[in-house]
This record gives structure tokens, sequence and C-alpha cells, in this order.
């Protein structure tokens, strides 16, 4: 593939790159003690590397050319403990740093999980799970490698050209400025690379979020997938996006794999110039051979340095790019603010209303148009409608996970945007069609909708939602353990659970969103005198495409396109003849 037929993202400027980098290294600023002592072993141990190279220089002059053993024996031995000083700093700041570094990344998971909980519900609705969870691992996997291996390299690497610079000079002018006429000439491959390999590091990590999304979707899928043998298609789009990530990656890792051999060679270059000279400097100018052998040793070193950030660049781009990706979510806006005047529910009465509501997800495209609701406390309110009618738009606008275009929606007569969203939302509970069992106990999945509930206070919950007979059969019961979404339960058993959390809850208002759309006929008998015992002196919403279960609603509204199209109770509709007279004699005739 041509590089101009890969897509790839924007590319943000050096500015930007330099941006991320420091946000990400602002947060070790908390370990400022620990970076100081870090930074002083980091220069014992440059020094010592240095001063064990200049060493050379006396022991030829002074000790090998006039055959001083006893003397040699001795700077040897001081050598020797100069180098084990740079072992032993080295030692400490790999341990300080790995702790640091880790620290960093704690701060930055926790900074990234706490506002995904402060999101609004719509980012979930518009972005791929697999693809945040790609941030959560990949990316962070990245920086975690980057500060721990590539961090105090970084920083040695710098300061030590700085350290050989000033030497290479004290030992010879001349044979520095030789041996930096390579110098330019590496900068600029070093600038020309870096700027073709942000790029695809970039898009590289953008494409291992879309594979981490399509692999979640398709695992999750699987029974779909099966059942109408389309493994093959599946295969073959996988192979298309695997494909894509491939191309991207092999981008990225040849622009950065030039670094280092164009370095080396550059290097390697340098020290060929700097030896000739050299050698012309010993045999014309009088130049000490211990002089030369020095500075030839710090040629070799001052390359090391330039190789080793060439080398270190990979890492560095990739922690970048996974970086930019973990701060677009960490500066996605969150939930608007509660007002300022906003109030706290305390004793609620459960009358809920929509007045002439008008609400969109995108703009342009109107789901609601001009909804009334009066839900008067402890009345049972039932929606009906096709698929696609604004049911369980109408749920997600009560308890705030969207706010309307127009119109508005109250509790008790005051407006939810008025309303602290915490009290709002511990105001009720909500009963989806999709269920969702948290890892852990039967008993902590049900406490989960009061978590100062008792075990009693449990029980009679599963009890009155006819939970507790099966609970009973389970291998241990209340303490049975569920994983992987309780896929061990059957998926009637797990919506039994959701119903029963919800009961354990005791709000003063109800909202079942297909609440038994998931239960056979024989359960949902069951549980249906157990949710009218539920439903007592509670305002409830609920959603149902089993007519059966609502026909003891206080009024029922039928929806299409968006708007009302009838109301009242099941005997008064079906005397209408309607569009609920309709969907009943489908279901029952």
């Amino acid at each position: 593939m041509e590089e101009d037929e890969i897509i790839i993202e924007p590319v943000t400027g050096p500015k930007s790159g330099k941006k991320t980098l420091f946000r990400m290294l602002s947060y070790m600023g908390s370990d400022r003690t620990l970076l100081i002592v870090i930074t002083i072993l980091l220069i014992i141990g440059i020094a010592s590397n240095l001063l064990g190279s200049y060493m050379l220089r006396p022991i030829i002059n002074n000790y090998i050319i006039p055959g001083d053993i006893s003397g040699l024996m001795q700077i040897l031995i001081l050598l020797g403990f100069i180098y084990l000083a740079g072992i032993v700093s080295v030692f400490f700041q790999n341990r300080l740093l790995n702790k640091i570094s880790q620290r960093t990344v704690t701060r930055m998971r926790y900074d990234l999980f706490t506002k995904m909980e402060n999101l609004p519900l719509e980012y979930f609705d518009t972005h791929k799970h697999g693809d945040l969870m790609s941030r959560y691992t990949n990316d962070m996997d990245r920086i975690s490698d980057a500060l721990t291996d590539s961090l105090a390299s970084l920083f040695s690497s710098v300061l030590t050209l700085l350290g050989i610079f000033v030497l290479m000079m004290y030992i010879s002018p001349i044979l520095t400025v030789i041996a930096l006429i390579t110098v330019p000439v590496m900068l600029l491959t070093a600038r020309y690379v870096v700027k073709r390999s942000r790029r695809y590091f970039k898009a590289q990590q953008a494409s291992l979020g879309d594979l981490n999304g399509y692999v979640e979707e398709m695992m999750s899928g699987q029974k779909v997938i099966k059942i109408f043998g389309r493994e093959e298609i599946i295969e073959s789009e996988f192979d298309d996006i695997n494909s894509d990530l491939n191309d991207k990656s092999k981008k990225a890792q040849y622009y950065s794999g030039l670094m280092m051999p164009l370095m080396q060679n550059l290097s390697t270059l340098n020290y060929v110039i700097t030896t000739i000279v050299g050698g012309i400097l010993v045999i014309f100018r009088g130049f000490d051979i211990g002089g030369l052998a020095t500075f030839l040793q710090y040629s070799r070193q001052f390359g090391r340095p330039i190789n080793e950030l060439a080398n270190l660049y990979n890492n560095i781009q990739a922690a970048i790019a996974g970086a930019e990706r973990i701060f677009q979510v960490i500066d996605v806006a969150p939930e608007p603010a509660d007002a300022p005047d906003a109030v706290k529910l305390s004793t609620i009465v459960g009358n809920v209303e929509m007045n002439d509501v008008f609400f969109s997800y995108e703009p342009g495209k109107l789901i609601l148009k001009g909804i009334t609701l009066r839900a008067q406390p402890g009345c049972k309110i039932a929606l009906v409608g096709t698929t696609g009618a604004g049911k369980t738009t109408i749920m997600n606008l009560i308890p705030r996970f969207y706010d309307v275009d127009s119109g508005s929606v109250a509790i008790d007569g005051i407006d939810v945007r008025n309303i602290e969203r915490d009290s709002l939302r511990r105001s009720m509970a909500m009963v989806l069609q999709d269920t969702h069992l948290f890892t852990g106990t039967v008993r902590e999945n049900i406490r989960f909708g009061n978590l100062c509930a008792t075990d009693k206070e449990v029980m009679e919950a599963a009890e009155l939602t006819a939970a507790h007979s099966f609970i009973r059969r389970l291998s241990n019961g209340y303490d049975t353990v569920l994983e992987n979404d309780g896929a061990n339960l059957s998926q009637g058993q797990r919506q039994l659970l959701n119903i029963a959390r919800a009961a354990v809850a005791d709000p003063p208002i109800l909202l079942l969103d297909e609440a038994t759309s998931n239960i056979d006929t024989r359960s949902e008998i069951l549980i249906q005198e157990g949710l009218d015992k539920l439903m007592e002196g509670r305002t409830s919403i609920i959603i149902a495409h089993r007519l059966s279960t609502i026909k003891n609603a206080d009024k029922i509204l039928v929806l299409e396109n968006g708007r009302v199209i009838e109301q009242g109770s099941h005997n008064e509709l079906l005397v209408l003849k309607g569009k609920y007279y309709s969907l009943y004699k489908e279901q029952f005739e």
C-alpha cells in the first residue's frame, strides 16, 4: 500500500505534542521529593561514567607509557570504586523511577475512570466500548512503558551529552569542532523522521482502538454470528481492519526504525573523521596519546546518547499518541453542572409531568414532538407503540440522561433541570430491557439498589419479585458468585435479579422499560403480582410490548412517530378501536 493510500487522523503539530508530553509529565509532580533524589542519583551515575572515562588519559600517560605497575594498580582500584558508585546510584535510581512511574500511571488511570463516571450518557451511546477499553489498556501501557523504561534514559542521555561536550572542549577544542560536524546532519535527519513517524503512531493507536472495538462487539455477538453462519464475512471484515492496523503499524515502525541505523552510521562516520584528525594532531602538534584515546572514547560516547535518544523515540512517540487519546476523554465536557440554585429532593410525592416536550438526539431529527404526560402520585402509566415511537426516549428524559430541546420535565412540580442530579436519580429506580449484573454475589447485585439494605431486606425484595425460589436452588444461594454479566444464569433469571435490585431501592418512582420481556410466561405470571405490590403507592411508568401486563394501568399512552395518538384505560382504548385496538388484536387473535 502506498503512503498516500493510508487514511490517518489530522496531525497535531510539534507544539501539541510537547504540550501532551508536559501534561503527561505533570502527573509526576506529586513526587517532587523522589524526583529530586532520582536527579541526584542520575547525576552521580553520569559523573561516575564520565570521570571513569576521563581517567583513561592519566592512566595511559602517567602509568602505562612509563610502565608504573604499582601506580597503575592503585588508580585501577580507585577507578573500580568510581564505577561501583555509578552502579549503585543507577540501581536505586531505577527502583525509585519505577515506583514513580507506576504512581503516575495510577493517577492517570484514576482520572480517566473518574472522568468516565461523570461523562454524559450520550458519550457512551456514540463511542465504541472496545475503543474506550483500549485507552485503559493499550494506551495506558504505552505510557507506563515510556515512563518506566525511557524517561531515565532520556534525561541521562541529555545530561551525558552536555557532560561529554564540556570534557571534549577541555581536552581539545579543535577535535571537538571536528566531532560536531555531523551533528547538524543528525538533527535534520531526526527532524524529518520525527515528523513522518509521529503521524503514523497516532494513526496506529486509533486503528488499534477500532480493532479492539470490533473484537469486543463480535465477542458479545457470537451467538448471532453463528446462527446466521456469518463467520466468513466477520473474518473478512476483521482481516480488513487488521490489515489497516498492520499497514499503519509498518509505517510507524519503518520511520521510527530509521532513526537508529541512521544515527549509528553518522556516529561511525564522525568517529572515523575524528580519529584521522586526532592522529594528525598527535604526529604534528604533540597532542598526547592519552588525550587522544580519552577523546575518542568520549567521541564514541557522544554518539551513544544520540543513538539512545533515537532508540527511545519509538516508545516516546507511542506514549504521546496514547496520552493524547486518554486526554481526549479526560477533556470531554462532563454532564452540565447542577444549576446554582438546584434543589435537593427530600420528601417526594411522585408527581411526574412532561409538558410539550420536543427532543432530538441529532439536530434536525426530532424523536419526540410535543409530548405531554401527567402521572399523578401512585399512578401507573403505560407507554405502548411500535419500535422507534419514542418510548425509551421518554424514559431517558425523566432521570435527565438527556435534556429536552424544548418543553419541560418536572418531578413534584419542579423542573428536573433545577433538581440536583444525584437527588433526582435516587428518587427513582429503573429496570431496563437489557440486563446488567456485576461481578460479585447474588446478594451484592441485589443490594446494589440500596447499599444500606440488610440481608433480610434483600431476601424480601427477591421474594417480592419471584427471584427467591431460583436463588435458593443455586449452588451457594445468595452467596453464589456471578461473573461475566451473570452468564451462569438464564436471561429471565438475570432480569428477575434486576427487578429485585429495583425493589430493594424502595423508590417513590419506578421506570420499567420492557422489564418482563425476557421472562417466560409462567415467571411473568409469578412476578406480575409482585410488581403490582411493588408499584402500590408509587408512580410507575411502564413500557411493555406484552399488552397483558398493562391491562390494569391507570392510563395507557399510545405513541407513534414521537407523538401521543391515543390515551386512556385499557377498556377505553379497546372501545376506540384505534391503534391500541389493532396492537391488542394482533397479540391475542
